[in-house]
């Protein structure tokens, strides 16, 4: 009996990776194991990488209220402190958003915790 291969579906299955992988540089755009391969490394990347923006993210929030803390005369952790002795309970986003596009909000949270 002559053997049977469902080269539709291997061909479906080769076109869609290779269409994921348009834009790459040289043969890993078009060379079905090259491809295939930097496909699945962008893969784990992508999985790793969700988890680094959120550390990256929060660095920067921690930068930004720690400058706007300084203007204030405080360091960020004396900041963080004061805000946890008042029971201030806000978090590092907020407060860096509040210290990049609210300056006046952020100078009272600051003072509301200096004052406890």
């Amino acid at each position: 009996m002559p053997r049977s291969v469902n080269h539709v579906a291997s061909r479906a299955r080769r076109k869609k990776i290779l269409k994921l992988t348009r834009g790459y540089f040289g043969a890993r755009k078009n060379v079905w194991t090259v491809a295939k391969n930097t496909w699945e490394k962008g893969l784990t990347y992508a999985f790793r990488d969700r988890r680094n923006k959120k550390r990256t993210f929060r660095a920067l929030w921690i930068q930004r209220i720690n400058a706007a803390a300084r203007l204030e005369g405080m360091s960020y952790s004396q900041l963080m402190g004061a805000l946890h002795k008042a029971g201030i309970e806000i978090n590092r986003k907020v407060l860096a958003d509040l210290a990049m596009n609210h300056p006046q909000a952020f100078k009272a949270v600051v003072a509301r915790a200096k004052a406890a």
